[in-house]
């Protein structure tokens, strides 16, 4: 049956409008054969009834057929005089479907046109006409597809209606959705086209200009920048933007966005390209790039810019980093820090946090869960100077989860130490509004001993060395963050210097700042600068003693034997990496020296330990400086430093997590090519 401009299927809509009365025939011949046992003429007579009934029924119902297709065939000439162009002529594409199966009952000449003008498309689904359509949305309360569908060469947008033709029309054999199609594939050009447009903004920094041009003459430092203008023009030349040179060691580059996925594609080349550039002195030069994008203008995404060259600076150098609405993506990242710090700016930030202690009436010091030696003994002394500038310290911690309680232990020898270390709980009740808080060796808010408490307190100063995460602590009077340094204990070293004098600094507390250092250089062997052992001479002219610094870092004997079955399970990946997988729990600090241990065999650039604790499972890695961990474990959800990083993984198997690693390693020696072999 059609109506010239649409299609319908007949023989559906009889299906659908045919009324059942096989039960009942069915129940009348089970009934006549039960009553044979009962009297046989009975059900002889029974059987012909039935019979002679169901010949009647039939011609009633072919008889019901003829007028219901009489009825349709003119209700169809009724609606389309009525209707006119309204309906069957109607401009915009139409199909009517079955929303459970999919199937065509209808469409109007329009959907047949955009289909290719294929003709029989009833008792077909609409995902066999449409590739990859589905009409789910409609099911689920929606009225417009989710998304644009295209559909031979052209873009479209679907709405749609839900009608019922059933008794219940909860069920959804009984629904039937109309769809209306909606050619907007000149508007998505065009807004593909503006997207593609739209300005991005980067800043480019050559991170360590002081270091490459010491000690240099005119000539050598104007071949120098002049080699790294080069190649700075050639990384940018292929987008066809804006780049100036504003500042001796800063370039701005305007482009548009259509241009930034072959920058991400090409890992910004510009990174390798400046670091094959040596100053006579034998130090590459290292670039960081920032870059701004989906800002509501070109001074948001100026700022998205300088934001991202901060947090580049901040990892420490030596990679892009781009900055939207949203998040931070990171690229690079490879070579080690260069000991940018000066003690200038330890007296600055020694002098600044001076004054916030003085304007405060307590001062709360809080370092990141599960404290470690180098959490504690920063905390200790931090509280030094707090007490120094005649303020009340108090050391938030639980000693129920921490690595340091033998250090804890000595800490309670301290000159009114009884009330120094409190609770979360007890910190909150202390926080007021004239209350500092002083986070230390931890920048990212998740992490801190008590979240709630970050969140309570409006005056918050900032002491770390970890390389600068996604998510870090923004909120901050004050904040002293050098990736460079080796702990956060040397940075609280640096600014006792200019706090106090070293005989104020009680014998205890040099002990807890060394151990912290010791802890986190392992023992003087890496990651440790000039800065780094000058802070070590000052504490030990204040008293610290480095045989009990040994006693701190002792372990029992059930400790050294679940380090060795730790050591003992490890197998190599890659042929440079160091994988063990623990399925019971270990203790963080077993674990973590246990990471170290596996540094020490032959041909290992990297160690990975991992092991379930309560419904998380914790990853301990270790590097000598070839493999940057910290990228692998960002990767992850963790971070940390170059040489020494971690994460966190919840409510997962360590076998899942080791999936994920494995695959986290092979993505970075893939990314990073020149790392993925011996040399």
């Amino acid at each position: 049956m059609s109506d010239g401009g649409g299609r319908v299927n007949n023989r559906k809509l009889l299906r659908v409008l045919e009324p059942g009365a096989r039960l009942s025939f069915l129940a009348m011949v089970l009934f006549a054969a039960a009553s044979a046992f009962v009297n046989t003429w009975l059900a002889v007579c029974e059987g012909a009834a039935v019979v002679l009934l169901y010949f009647i029924y039939r011609r009633f119902l072919a008889a019901r057929r003829r007028e219901i297709v009489r009825y349709l065939e003119g209700l169809t000439q009724d609606v389309g005089a009525a209707m006119g162009d309204s309906l069957v002529n109607f401009p915009l594409p139409m199909v009517i479907i079955k929303l459970d199966s999919g199937e065509i009952l209808w469409s109007n000449e329009r959907f047949f046109e955009i289909t290719g003008g294929r003709e029989h498309l009833f008792e077909v689904r609409i995902g066999d006409v449409v590739p990859g359509f589905h009409a789910k949305f409609l099911l689920e309360g929606k009225r417009e597809h989710p998304l644009e569908i295209s559909l031979r060469g052209r873009q479209y947008n679907v709405f749609g209606s839900v009608a019922s033709v059933g008794a219940d029309p909860t069920q959804a054999r009984s629904l039937l959705g109309t769809l209306y199609w909606i050619d907007v594939t000149e508007a998505s050009a065009l807004r593909r086209e503006y997207a593609l447009s739209r300005p991005v903004t980067a800043l480019v920094v050559l991170d360590n200009y002081e270091e490459i041009v010491k000690n240099l003459n005119d000539s050598q430092k104007s071949g120098m920048l002049a080699a790294i203008d080069d190649r700075v023009a050639a990384w940018t030349a292929p987008a066809e933007g804006v780049l100036r040179k504003f500042d001796r060691d800063r370039f701005l580059f305007l482009f548009e966005e259509r241009h930034l996925a072959a920058f991400i594609e090409g890992k910004f080349s510009l990174l390798d390209a400046a670091r094959a550039i040596v100053s006579p002195g034998g130090i590459p030069v290292t670039l960081s790039i920032g870059i701004g994008k989906d800002g509501a203008s070109l001074r948001e995404d100026f700022g998205y810019a300088a934001l991202a060259i901060d947090m580049a600076l901040s990892r420490g150098g030596d990679q892009a980093v781009i900055k939207n609405r949203l998040s931070f993506e990171f690229y690079g990242g490879r070579s080690k820090e260069f000991e940018k710090r000066t003690k200038v700016k330890s007296r600055v930030m020694a002098n600044t946090l001076a004054r916030l202690i003085s304007d405060s009436s307590n001062v709360l010091i809080m370092g990141h869960q599960n404290a470690d030696i180098d959490s504690v003994g920063a905390a200790v002394g931090v509280a030094a100077a707090v007490r120094k500038r005649g303020r009340k310290p108090y050391i938030v911690i639980d000693r129920t989860h921490t690595a340091a309680e033998r250090l804890l232990q000595k800490m309670e020898e301290l000159p009114g130490a009884d009330d120094l270390f409190v609770t979360a709980q007890t910190a909150m009740l202390l926080a007021g509004r004239d209350t500092l808080l002083i986070v230390v060796d931890t920048n990212r808010p998740e992490l801190v001993e008590s979240p709630n408490l970050l969140q309570a307190c409006t005056r918050i100063a900032l002491i770390d060395h970890h390389r600068r995460a996604s998510n870090y602590i923004e909120r901050v009077a004050l904040g002293f963050h050098e990736p460079y340094a080796s702990s956060a204990s040397e940075l609280v070293t640096e600014l006792l210097q200019y706090m106090l004098d070293q005989g104020d600094l009680h014998r205890l507390e040099a002990v807890a700042l060394l151990a912290g250092i010791a802890l986190d250089t392992k023992n003087f062997t890496m990651h440790t600068g000039v800065r780094t052992f000058e802070a070590a001479a000052f504490l030990r002219g204040a008293g610290a003693d480095t045989t009990e610094i040994k006693k701190l870092f002792q372990s029992d004997l059930a400790a050294a034997i679940a380090r060795y079955d730790v050591v003992r399970n490890a197998r190599m990946y890659r042929e440079q990496v160091a994988l063990a997988a623990v399925e019971t729990p270990v203790d963080r600090t077993v674990a973590a020296q246990a990471a170290d241990e596996l540094l020490g065999i032959a041909g290992v650039d990297a160690s990975v330990v991992l092991f379930p604790e309560e419904e998380k499972v914790v990853l301990s890695a270790r590097s000598l400086g070839r493999i940057n961990v910290q990228v692998v474990m960002e990767k992850l959800g963790g971070g940390g430093h170059q040489t020494i990083a971690g994460a966190q993984v919840p409510d997962s198997s360590v076998q899942a997590v080791l999936s994920r690693l494995l695959y986290a390693i092979d993505q970075y020696l893939e990314e990073n090519p020149t790392n993925a072999g011996r040399t």
